[in-house]
């Protein structure tokens, strides 16, 4: 078929493996630059870096961040794969760690700043900067604030001090002592927040001059390996927000390269768009090579149920397209190593919303297609331009042809090729170019005429008359 030839010349430029950007060995030391606005691109590029540093096996994670802030949906996301980490994860607070990036610097175990460096103030404001209206700013600080005490006390943070970095309703007190008073958002500079108070730092364990500084205070051991952000985190997050369109774009492409003979644009359009849905969500950190392999084996399994057993059975067609199906759900999930194999419900979350809209925009428009597209000028085309095997064809002189053999509606012949939706049947002695409303019919099935349209003769499978 074109599709597998495309998907052929697609395929190389995948790269072989799931996690091979960076050579990160067994006790390295990870590096991972948090710099620039908290967005989803950052998102894509720590997922990435966090399951690499997982499945090499590393020692630490050491977050190098210099971040003002940004969106706090993106933070959210950041945190929840913070959270999720089996390894140490350190902070390293190079000159800024503000509002999300605060959030962000909590979720880690262990937090050192450099010497001239603040960390605070994530109170959560409109993209414009003026505060939220009351009502709004009211339920987010309350949600926030679950959310980021919680991340505290699992990382081993004072939770009072995590909450009083976004609600400026929050007094921190330790002991008899007042910390924060009420009134201000908390922000802290890397003296404030190394004071050690009851025997125990404030905030940060340290202060550090640079990473290596650090990793010879805390006696982090192994080689220093970092990885960057690529260009692609950008793309990659583009990618994975439109997958529902590009799994209809590829659902719909493959639909037509089996209904359209003739025509390779939908089978290239169908390859593309799959290659795109694969290969951006390996980048985002989310899938790796052996996705793409199960989906084509399972395409291949619905191609020989086509082309070998049509009509005689269903067992590979069924099993292939359940393999593409669970290919496509399981790129989107997000899963980190050390995790159950099988995702737990909140990770099938997404990616089912995602696969139920492409499923159920696919249904809807394939109908819509069955329905209208044989009556258009550009399938009549490309039907007539499907190749065919030998022999005498009496389809461009449809209305002589129904005069000599009183071909018109009930007439029934067989199927001489397969029908997708065009082909040859015979009737009599004679075999003559036909096309169906849109289904597929196996060669060697009775079929009967239903309708004579100038250069058409329509057929449609004797069972379904």
């Amino acid at each position: 078929m074109r599709i597998t030839a495309v998907w052929a010349s697609i395929l190389p430029l995948i790269p072989a493996t799931g996690h091979a950007r960076e050579v990160i060995h067994k006790g390295d030391v990870v590096v991972v630059p948090l710099h620039g606005e908290v967005a989803p691109s950052l998102l894509a590029f720590l997922r990435r870096a966090v399951k690499t540093a997982e499945s090499d096996e590393a020692s630490a994670i050491i977050f190098e961040m210099n971040t003002w802030g940004g969106r706090l949906d993106a933070a959210a996301d950041i945190v929840n794969a913070l959270n999720q980490t089996k390894i140490p994860t350190y902070t390293f607070i190079n000159t800024n760690a503000g509002s999300a990036g605060a959030l962000i610097a909590i979720a880690t175990q262990h937090i050192y700043m450099a010497p001239v460096s603040a960390i605070g103030a994530a109170a959560p404001i409109l993209p414009t900067g003026e505060d939220l209206p009351a009502a709004a700013r009211e339920k987010t600080i309350s949600y926030w604030s679950a959310l980021v005490r919680g991340s505290a006390i699992k990382n081993g943070h004072n939770p009072d001090l995590a909450e009083a970095f976004m609600n400026k309703d929050k007094e921190v007190k330790i002991g008899d002592r007042v910390v924060h008073p009420k009134g201000a958002v908390l922000s802290l500079n890397a003296q404030e927040a190394t004071e050690r108070i009851n025997n125990k730092p404030l905030l940060a364990e340290g202060v550090a001059d640079s990473v290596a500084d650090l990793t010879k205070k805390t006696g982090l051991k192994g080689n220093v390996a970092t990885i960057e952000p690529t260009g692609f985190e950008q793309i990659a997050f583009w990618i994975t927000a439109f997958a529902p369109l590009l799994l209809l774009g590829g659902i719909l492409g493959a639909y037509l390269e089996f209904k359209i003979p003739g025509a390779t644009w939908p089978g290239i359009i169908s390859a593309v768009c799959f290659a795109l849905f694969f290969l951006g969500h390996y980048l985002a950190g989310l899938a790796g090579w052996e996705v793409v392999a199960l989906f084509i084996l399972g395409m291949v399994l619905v191609l020989i149920e086509i082309l070998f057993f049509a009509h005689s059975t269903i067992v590979f067609g069924v099993v292939g397209v359940f393999l593409m199906l669970a290919s496509l759900l399981w790129t989107m999930v997000d899963r980190y190593p050390g995790q159950n194999f099988f995702p737990t419900g909140k990770m099938f979350a997404v990616p089912l919303l995602n696969m139920f809209i492409a499923i159920v925009g696919s249904f809807i428009i394939i109908a819509l297609l069955a329905r209208y597209l044989p009556r258009t000028s550009i399938y009549r085309r490309f039907a007539l331009m499907d190749s065919s095997p030998p022999g005498p064809s009496l389809a461009g002189a449809a209305r002589q042809f129904a005069t000599a053999l009183a071909l018109a509606p009930g007439m029934q012949g067989t199927a001489v090729t397969v029908l997708r939706p065009s082909g040859k049947a015979r009737f009599a002695d004679h075999v003559v170019d036909v096309v169906t409303e849109g289904e597929f019919i196996a060669p060697q099935t009775s079929v009967t005429v239903i309708q004579t349209d100038g250069m058409r003769v329509v057929v449609k499978s004797s069972t379904q008359v």
